[in-house]
């Protein structure tokens, strides 16, 4: 008789709040298990970022899950994170079950669509489950929001679904750290508190001797174990959820390139700038809501879940007159995705996808104008732009279409199809391909185009692998893993 395949161990990782640590964490483990030799995949059950990835099989997630599959040594799945929701407004997300978008829905309307998206997270779990030894779960905010219990999907409602075990992680750099854990599980059922089984206290700064007395506590007043105290990782760099770190990374500044890419209220995938933001010779800047805009030597229009909005505020901010004097003064130019439409003349959404805006004037840079369409571009693709014929790859997230004469002069050739604009006078570059900057040749190729003088681009993949390596073994001297393997 063949052997059985053990059984598939679930483990679910939630947080005291938002931005408490649990990609990492999630992030971190998968990374410890696959060096054991383990076949360990994450899960996110629901998902709330405008950050998201391209899967293996043409579906779109969150971006966590894509660098946590890379953790695992896995390709992106659909599985990983069945329930993505893409914000458009305050009130409103894009709701995408199993990587295709379904629509449009405000936050009651998805509230009450809730007991069917369990379904696809179920399937996708089980199906998940039946692959694997270990399915690393990430919880969503925080499992004690009083309001959103009924019908929950995202934490324990998921958690209790399939009967798993529970970290509760909390962020003592925030303060408050023992508040969060016992007030976090004063508001559980008792169901639910007898479901946490353990405690993780994520980035410590200082002697943690001081801090023993307040853990035998904690361990006293809840009888739960404190699994351990991960320290705070300087300069760590594990692609963020969806949270956007506005102070710069590279502190000297002193004679480097400078770039700057402004906050939108709806950016998506700004870790498109993350091999900008960690480049040796680049000084990137975030540029907020109300500051000033600095001068700069390349300035990126980044992606937008609501391009027409995003364009009105924009403009309200001042942008448009400050990327007009910049080209004047010979700068670069690079718009991405949604900052590509926005270049154009016009970008049309008569069927109201994104906003109410039907039509707006774009920046009228690139004559071409850009109609958005219900059916979305989800892409993961290679090719060569045309600086230096350099190999670039990446995936394209976008619902709209542009057309016009500028598209006659591309800016890459990706597999059968031209992608983009580069302008006449050399100065405006625009894609629909998000990941520009990963490859060292396409980065150092844009980065020539744009002014910098002898380019030496870092390899940003082995960057990342080198930062999950590091994290896996902090967590493995800081945490009792055998405990937490053992829950």
């Amino acid at each position: 008789m063949p052997k059985s395949r053990p059984m598939t161990k679930t483990l679910m990782i939630q947080g005291t709040t938002s931005d408490a640590g649990k990609s990492i964490m999630v992030t971190g483990l998968c990374r410890i298990l696959k060096q054991r030799g383990e076949r360990v995949v994450p899960f996110k059950p629901q998902n709330m970022a405008n950050n998201s990835a391209v899967t293996a099989d043409g579906g779109e997630i969150g971006r966590a899950q894509a660098v946590q599959a890379q953790a695992c040594g896995l390709e992106p799945h659909t599985d990983m994170n069945p329930v993505l929701l893409k914000p458009t407004t305050d009130k409103g997300a894009q709701v995408i079950i199993h990587g295709k978008a379904l629509r449009t829905m405000d936050a009651v309307h998805y509230h009450d669509y809730k007991t069917i998206a369990m379904q696809a997270v179920l399937e996708s779990h089980q199906r998940l489950a039946a692959q694997y030894d270990w399915v690393i779960v990430e919880g969503a905010g925080s499992p004690a929001e009083i309001n959103l219990r009924q019908n929950d999907i995202a934490n324990m409602g998921f958690a209790e679904k399939v009967d798993c075990p529970v970290i509760l992680v909390a962020d003592i750099d925030r303060g408050g750290v023992f508040a969060h854990l016992v007030g976090t599980l004063e508001l559980l059922s008792e169901s639910e508190r007898q479901r946490v089984k353990g405690f993780i206290i994520n980035r410590f700064r200082g002697d943690i001797s001081l801090l023993q007395s307040g853990l035998d506590w904690l361990e006293e007043k809840t009888n739960i174990p404190v699994i351990g105290v991960v320290p705070y990782l300087h300069g760590l760099h594990i692609e963020a959820e969806d949270v956007i770190k506005l102070h710069p990374i590279n502190e000297t500044k002193d004679q480097k390139f400078k770039i700057i890419t402004p906050v939108l209220p709806r950016i998506s995938n700004h870790t498109d700038f993350d091999p900008l933001r960690h480049h040796p010779q680049v000084d990137f800047e975030f540029i907020g809501p109300g500051q000033n805009i600095p001068h700069a030597d390349l300035i990126i229009l980044p992606g937008s879940k609501s391009v027409a909005d995003d364009l009105n505020w924009l403009k309200q901010q001042g942008w448009q007159t400050a990327i007009n004097k910049h080209l004047r003064y010979a700068g670069k130019l690079i718009g991405v995705c949604g900052g590509f439409q926005m270049l154009g003349k016009h970008i049309h959404d008569p069927q109201g996808l994104e906003s109410k805006i039907k039509s707006i004037e774009g920046l009228a840079l690139l004559d071409m104008q850009t109609t958005l369409q219900e059916n979305k571009q989800l892409t993961r693709i290679s090719g060569k732009l045309v600086l230096d014929n350099a190999p670039v790859e990446g995936y394209e997230i976008h619902m709209g279409i542009s057309t016009g004469l500028a598209l006659n002069n591309p800016a890459a050739i990706l597999g059968d199809h031209q992608d983009g604009v580069l302008s006449e006078d050399g100065q405006i570059l625009g894609t629909y391909l998000h990941g520009l900057f990963e490859n060292q040749h396409a980065c150092d190729a844009l980065l020539k185009w744009a002014g910098l003088e002898d380019v030496l681009t870092p390899d940003y993949h082995a960057m990342r692998e080198r930062e999950m390596d590091r994290l896996a073994s902090v967590m493995t001297e800081s945490l009792d893993i055998e405990a937490l393997f053992s829950i």
